[in-house]
């Protein structure tokens, strides 16, 4: 989202917002009860399934801390859908003209003039870092999303609620100022053709007839992940985890450098909280006790308690066993964790190295390169196997 202050922006069709935003010309008019006024404009219905994409504009004008009115124009959008008439297809930085062009070409067809210097400079006070993941191996996103669903993330982070829903093609986990989410591509647009309300992307309609074609088998999936940092000072605190030393504007939106470090740095978080014993594969019970013992050092009866928490694990997982064992206390019960994560187990290779791959590599993802794959792709994916 980007916020403009006034002098960045000049609103020359007032009447083309809802309510007219004629209140922005004049310095005299009520700012109503609340001490505030908003009119909005977004794009309809019509103009998406005719691919035709707009941005989400909402404009405010409130009284600032020295008293004075202040307008500030919010522009939501998702760039790549605009650049692209979906977001499958991703960004990078040879796109950045034409895109810019685009947008101020939009703007002024709803009404808002933007000079290209100082919507370069614009500041960005909410963005979503995202990669698609395309999967053509035979795996499918739900594999993925039951092993991120795995990692626990709510026992150690500053977690509001987490989220798995739809029959596991879709995980999230939400804080105040942030949230993480990782979902079934392929599926979300199929669910936004019932309903947009079911699917967790905006505006589907203007990519509903990506994959209209026959249907037939095939081994082309697609796991986005998405990191949303929903306030400008969340987005200053990670850079300055993250060592970026950049102001966030719209012209560094464009920075994959920068995409990449976020995703990765989210990534790296959920495999550290994942128990390697999740993915610890002994060839036999006896096997296992004597990784405990001889790597880790362990006593036998602490080595017998983890081979049974291991055996449970088989069958059933963290969140289920902390509801069986219910009258447990937190402090038990984090311990355990803790203790279980602290365990080195050899492990073959990480569930999420094709995940890691990509975000390593992050080359930008255009679909004409899978339309082999893709074509006639079929979604009716069993989920109970």
């Amino acid at each position: 989202m980007l916020s403009l202050k006034e002098g960045m922006y000049i609103i020359n069709e007032p009447d083309k917002f809802e309510p007219s935003a004629r209140w922005v010309l004049d310095d005299k008019a009520s700012l109503g009860g609340r001490g505030y006024a908003t009119s909005k404009q977004n794009p309809t219905a019509s103009e998406l399934k005719n691919g035709h994409y707009k941005p989400r504009l909402t404009l405010t004008n409130r009284l600032n801390h020295a008293g004075n009115r202040e307008a500030m124009l919010k522009i939501e959008l998702s760039l790549p859908k605009l650049r692209f008439g979906n977001n499958f297809d991703e960004l990078d930085m040879t796109d950045f003209e034409p895109t810019t062009e685009l947008l101020i070409a939009r703007l002024k067809e709803m009404g808002v003039l933007v000079f290209t210097q100082l919507l370069k400079h614009a500041p960005v006070s909410a963005i979503h870092y995202s990669k698609n993941i395309p999967l053509t191996d035979g795996s499918t996103p739900y594999s993925y999303i039951k092993k991120i669903k795995e990692a626990n993330i709510s026992l150690a982070l500053d977690v509001n609620q987490t989220d798995y829903r739809n029959e596991g093609y879709s995980y999230k986990w939400h804080a105040n100022s942030y949230e993480v989410a990782f979902y079934d591509k392929l599926k979300d647009l199929q669910q936004a053709k019932t309903s947009e309300k079911r699917a967790i992307e905006k505006d589907n309609a203007l990519q509903l007839g990506l994959f209209d074609t026959p249907r037939k088998q095939s081994n082309f999936e697609v796991l986005r992940m998405e990191v949303r940092l929903n306030k400008r000072q969340k987005i200053g605190q990670l850079f300055k985890t993250l060592k970026i030393d950049k102001e966030i504007t719209y012209e560094s939106i464009f920075d994959p450098a920068i995409s990449q470090k976020v995703l990765l740095y989210y990534l790296d978080t959920i495999e550290k909280q994942r128990p390697s014993i999740l993915d610890y594969k002994p060839a036999s019970p006896t096997a296992m006790l004597a990784d405990l013992a001889i790597i880790n050092k362990l006593t036998p009866i602490r080595a017998f308690q983890l081979l049974g928490l291991k055996q449970a694990l088989d069958t059933i997982n963290f969140r289920e066993l902390r509801t069986m064992f219910g009258k447990t206390s937190d402090r038990s019960w984090y311990r355990l964790i803790a203790q279980t994560k602290a365990i080195k187990l050899p492990v073959t290779s990480s569930p999420f190295r094709v995940i890691r791959e990509h975000l390593t590599d992050f080359k930008s993802l255009r679909l004409i390169d899978f339309q082999a794959d893709m074509i006639n792709n079929d979604k009716n994916t069993d989920y109970d196997n």
